[in-house]
Parts: structure tokens; sequence; C-alpha cells
């Protein structure tokens, strides 16, 4: 898509600060860090929401997952086996979420306490 800045950043006509990168997957660092770790984690292809992408690829749900997982140990968040000391997950899906970019995204958020329930 041409307007999208994700797809943008992804074909790299838009430059970013990549953290982490497959053949399905980019993360780079969020631009307006709402933590001191905040990646956004992306599928390579445009998909508006994470429920859209279940329904055409399931696979490439998994994938980002797993991406934002390995941001999340590379970034010291948690060991590779285990939950210490933490990170949170957070996909918003549509303008009630607050979704700015409809692209689907990870937000991965790490490094201070994060208190429940979110704003």
């Amino acid at each position: 898509m041409n307007d999208c800045l994700f797809c943008r950043i992804v074909a790299r006509e838009i430059p970013a600060d990549v953290v982490h990168e497959t053949d399905r997957t980019l993360a780079f660092r969020d631009v307006n860090p709402q933590a001191p770790t905040h990646v956004l984690v992306v599928p390579k292809e445009h998909h508006a929401t994470a429920g859209l992408l279940v329904g055409a690829d399931p696979q490439l749900l998994a994938d980002v997952v797993a991406s934002a997982h390995a941001v999340a140990v590379q970034e010291g968040l948690v060991t590779d086996d285990g939950a210490e000391p933490g990170y949170r997950l957070v996909a918003n899906t549509g303008p009630a979420a607050g979704q700015t970019v409809h692209h689907l995204h990870l937000h991965v958020l790490g490094g201070r306490p994060l208190t429940w329930p979110p704003g």
C-alpha cells in the first residue's frame, strides 16, 4: 500500500531504528516511546488488524508474536525460557482502541512497571 506508513518502513522508504527482522516480520523502535523499551513488530505484508490477519494467514500472526518475544529477549525484558522481569504486548484494533496506523502492529513495552488497567 502506497499510503501505509508501516509498509513504507518495511520497503525502507522511511528510515526506522530496526532492532529485529525475519523474512516475514520487522521490528523497530517507536518514535514516541511510552516505556524505556517500546518496539513495534509488524508483518511485512499489509494486514490492517489481527482479526484480518488471522483470517488470511494464521501462521504469519504466530510469526509476529514470535518476533515480539524475540525482541523481548533481545532487549533483556525476559530470558529465553522465563517471564522475568516481563513485558507487555499491545495490539490496538480500530479507532476506539486508539489504532492510528491501520497495519497490524504489536507494541512490545517494558523496562518499567506497567500498571493495570492501562490508560
